[in-house]
């Protein structure tokens, strides 16, 4: 029988296709598997294993991890930026290595214990068994690491779903991290994840029923999803971090350290300072200083308003007009941005910055750009309420600039924020720059601020009547 061209073609495909499979199927050791429910059994059964080893087993296998992740920093951040598209590879190289010094591991795992004259009472962390956890485009690895490092500090595994459009950075990232667990001598599978992720195949995972423990990193609307699972769920959720500038603040610093906090990662960490609001005694001073040291271009009315056209997509919701972000522009570097409405500068400039009132939707809405606005306000007091309001009640960070007590006190107590940092970049606070913990999960929504191996384990007490007292 003659093969006509089309039937060739379609079997060559399919050929290749089995081929790719087969190739594929060899990295199931890796952690990486076809489907959720093969992903989630081998969790489970590394889980077993792994909870019957001791916690100074369990730590090797930490300092294994963070060893293979600052070996591989460079590549991985290499890799996300070219994936997504998104980002710097220098500051994605320094989340990760912030992520393998700061993570903590079992050492944060304490025990309460009760004595009396009824005997001895102990409460401890407990794993909750296979988490599932969804994990951003934004900082897809960095985020992975930290959590791979918390949840298995805790006795935990993990099957993570990565946004699709950062699925090879992350698989990369689960592969290193699962072979450095495997020599450390820890169990096979401990992380894993599936090939081809999809809306289907997490929510396959958050209703799976071996999946005790849910943990979303990104945007408002997955965790509603995981909140509504039924299960215990944490979600780290969006910001639109305000910072404000009151007339007592070292100027010069302040705008040093806004604009570093604004550019890291071209402004994709949810912490990251999205708008500035000043009183007007210090505010042309400000600008002034933002613009010394040359990575800084101050955008015109017309520039401005040429840019909201190109980043931002107005849509009519109600009668009301309404703004979302063009994800095509998100983490971008500044000078790339500045090229869509063709002005041409050096890739030197960082950062733009803009001259907006308060109601503008570079204020409103949360870029995630390198694109800075900053408002002009009478008085402290006023630059607190318009914070409060900019902030959107995401109670997830905020910054102050300002050397008054008073002002300082007022504006943590009003602000609520999960994150509050007090002159310096934003990123002080996850302990770069400043003291404290890193996390790459963020849970404002849910409430336990900045997870750690402790978030991710269950209290069980255990009780003893009449023994072991010794008062």
């Amino acid at each position: 029988m003659e093969l006509k061209d089309n039937q060739i073609s379609l079997i060559i495909d399919r050929v290749l296709k089995e081929m790719n499979n087969r190739n594929l199927n060899i990295e199931i050791s890796e952690g990486i598997f076809n489907n959720m429910d093969e992903a989630i059994n081998a969790a489970e059964e590394a889980q077993f294993k792994l909870s019957q080893m001791s916690i100074e087993e369990r730590e090797k296998l930490i300092v294994s991890m963070r060893k293979a992740i600052l070996e591989n920093s460079m590549n991985i951040a290499s890799l996300c930026v070219k994936e997504t598209g998104m980002g710097r590879v220098d500051h994605k190289y320094l989340k990760m290595k912030l992520v393998a010094e700061k993570t903590p591991g079992t050492e944060v795992l304490k025990t309460d214990a009760y004595t009396g004259d009824k005997g001895l009472t102990l409460v401890e962390m407990a794993p909750y068994g296979v988490i599932g956890a969804i994990a951003p485009c934004t900082n897809p690895a960095a985020t992975i690491a930290c959590n791979s490092i918390g949840m298995i500090a805790s006795g935990n595994s993990v099957v993570f779903s990565p946004h699709p459009s950062a699925v090879q950075c992350s698989l990369t990232t689960i592969r290193i991290l699962n072979k450095a667990i495997r020599e450390a001598g820890g169990p096979e599978n401990l992380i894993t994840s599936i090939k081809e992720p999809s809306i289907q195949s997490t929510n396959d995972m958050i209703n799976h029923p071996k999946v005790r423990m849910l943990v979303a990193t990104g945007g408002p609307g997955i965790v509603k999803i995981v909140l509504s699972s039924g299960k215990k769920a944490i979600g780290a959720g969006a910001g639109n971090p305000p910072v404000v500038v009151d007339e007592t603040a070292d100027i010069k610093k302040a705008a040093r350290d806004i604009i570093k906090g604004c550019t890291f990662d071209n402004n994709l960490p949810c912490i990251a300072e999205k708008e500035v609001i000043v009183v007007e005694d210090v505010y042309e001073n400000l600008i002034s200083e933002m613009k010394k040291d040359g990575n800084v271009y101050e955008l015109n009315e017309e520039e401005i308003e040429k840019l909201a056209r190109i980043v931002l997509v107005e849509k009519i919701e109600n009668g009301k007009k309404k703004y979302t972000i063009n994800k095509s522009y998100v983490g971008k570097d500044a000078f790339i941005i500045l090229q869509s409405i063709g002005i041409n500068v050096s890739k030197e400039i960082e950062c733009l910055i803009c001259r907006v009132d308060n109601s503008h939707p570079f204020v409103q809405e949360e870029l995630m750009m390198p694109i800075l606005p900053i408002v002009k306000v009478k008085s402290f007091n006023d630059a607190l309420k318009l914070a409060v309001e900019d902030e959107h009640g995401n109670r997830h960070t905020a910054m102050i600039h300002s050397k008054n007590v008073d002002n300082l006190t007022k504006m943590a107590r009003a602000i609520n924020t999960t994150i509050f940092v007090k002159n310096a970049p934003s990123y002080a606070g996850i302990g770069f720059g400043g003291e404290g913990h890193t996390t790459f999960t963020i849970a404002g929504p849910t409430g336990e601020g900045l997870t750690n191996a402790a978030t991710f384990t269950r209290k069980r007490r255990c009780v003893m009547v009449d023994s072991f007292r010794i008062i």
